[in-house]
């Protein structure tokens, strides 16, 4: 089976974390010929040297300067015209990457490269010269037809080179290599520009200590207390003309329009049909996996600009201003398209698993018992960390942050947690935050409304 693994080398220079759990996925599938696929810099052509010494038999790297400042959709058309020119039975991707986490090249992609999609994978289950058929992140079974594409959760660990492990054959193909039209290529092809970033302050909350005895009551509080509706936390404006497609999105489109109206979820066929017959200025997706490959693939269907996961929206000079966190949360960017109807996935409700979840991060490690315990005693549902994923502890189906879900239950309650930024961006939209660690001065009391300095340990103090 001829299997290519699209990759990116990030920020640190190593290959992106979901990327290499493909990369991984692709190696274990039994008789494959694996090849690589990258764009960016000459550097890269390093790293994939370095990644065929474990089992692709070459690479392919598009490197070009029309390839420079591409969005998604411009990265998916040139990387769909290179396939030309690759043999491919089965395309793996990561999920998303750290620096851009949109999620979106993958389904633009499908539909570039006329591929079936099958997104959130967890594990393939079988893989045959007709199909594939996998695990998805909502434990369901999906089957696509080959040729197919699949994204891939970072489920799997990259192996390490043997000894006697050779280096294979780094290609590297220019625009006029691949013909490629530059005009859809790099920041000339780019529908979405970033117009503006600052430092993420988003979540900050004003937080009050109390003593460990007295969190029994602040969670009781806390699920008492009605959430504040999204609409009334996003600023009311405009005259832009905007369709939500779904209930979800509602309140983000009346936050920016007084003329917001509601597009049922249908197909991708009717739907791009709908979208490119409204005189509308904005079209607004959730953030459940449904809306997001919908989003994805009508946007490349229409050639269209699609912004990944907003947290806020505005309206300025009669354009959409579209906000949302970029390079791993650490910053907010403002976005704007250049075509019209401008397209969004917008951050709704997340995920609810009952009015209180508790997320053990890497300093509840060795009282994780007393934190489920603690868990069950109010009916809650245990969440983990990134790194309490990666160390092995918790599955990557209870991640909360952003590699993982977002959550927005009544009440979050993080034990052990730091506070990393990545890890804030998946939970900030949750009703009261209640944070329980050792540190006083730990970032995770920025964003929370309760603090207790205590450790995991002396939680056990309130279990019968």
């Amino acid at each position: 089976m001829r299997i290519t693994v699209c990759v990116r080398q990030g920020l640190d220079g190593e290959i992106n974390p979901f990327d290499a759990a493909a990369y991984e996925v692709a190696l274990r599938i039994p008789d494959a010929e694996v090849t690589l696929l990258s764009m960016g810099p000459l550097g890269a052509r390093e790293l994939l040297l370095r990644l065929t010494r474990l089992g692709a038999r070459r690479a392919v790297l598009l490197s070009d300067a029309v390839f420079a400042g591409a969005d998604t959709l411009a990265t998916a058309y040139t990387l769909s015209v290179a396939l030309k020119k690759i043999p491919t039975d089965l395309l793996l991707c990561g999920r998303q990457t750290l620096v851009g986490d949109t999620g979106q090249t993958g389904p633009m992609l499908s539909v570039l490269a006329g591929l079936s999609p099958v997104t959130e994978v967890m594990e393939i289950l079988s893989c045959t010269s007709e199909a594939v058929c996998c695990r998805t992140r909502t434990e369901q079974a999906r089957s696509a037809p080959l040729p197919a594409l699949l994204t891939v959760e970072r489920v799997a660990n990259l192996r390490l080179p043997s000894i006697r492990s050779r280096v294979g054959e780094v290609e590297v193909w220019t625009a006029a290599d691949i013909g490629a039209d530059p005009a859809r290529c790099g920041l000339a092809g780019s529908p979405t520009r970033v117009v503006e970033t600052k430092e993420n302050q988003g979540g900050r909350r004003r937080c009050r200590f109390i003593p460990l005895t007295a969190l029994p009551e602040a969670i009781a509080e806390g699920l008492a207390r009605r959430q504040q509706p999204l609409s009334e936390l996003l600023p009311a404006d405009s005259t832009l003309r905007v369709l939500a497609v779904g209930e979800a999105p509602l309140p983000y489109a009346r936050s920016v329009s007084a003329d917001a109206r509601v597009l049922p979820l249908s197909c991708e066929e009717t739907l791009a049909e709908e979208i490119q017959g409204a005189d509308v200025d904005a079209v607004l997706f959730g953030s459940d996996p449904q809306s997001k490959l919908l989003a994805a693939r009508v946007a490349a269907r229409l050639g269209l600009g699609l912004c990944a996961d907003c947290t806020a929206l505005a309206a300025e000079d009669g354009e959409l201003l579209m906000i949302r966190p970029a390079l791993a949360g650490s910053l907010m960017a403002k976005i704007k398209s250049r075509t019209r109807p401008a397209l969004a996935t917008v951050r709704t409700a997340g995920e609810r698993e009952g009015a209180l979840l508790v997320t053990a991060g890497l300093g509840a490690r060795q009282a994780l018992d007393t934190v489920r315990a603690l868990a069950e005693r109010f009916s809650g549902t245990l969440a983990a960390t990134r790194r309490m994923v990666d160390e092995g502890v918790l599955p990557y189906e209870l991640q909360v942050g952003l590699t993982g879900r977002t959550v927005a239950p009544a009440v979050y309650l993080a034990v052990g947690v730091s506070g990393a930024v990545h890890h804030i961006v998946g939970m900030q939209r949750s009703g009261t935050v209640i944070a329980v660690n050792p540190d006083p001065k730990a970032p995770i009391f920025n964003y929370a409304d309760v603090g207790v300095v205590a450790t995991a340990e002396e939680l056990s103090a309130l279990l019968p």
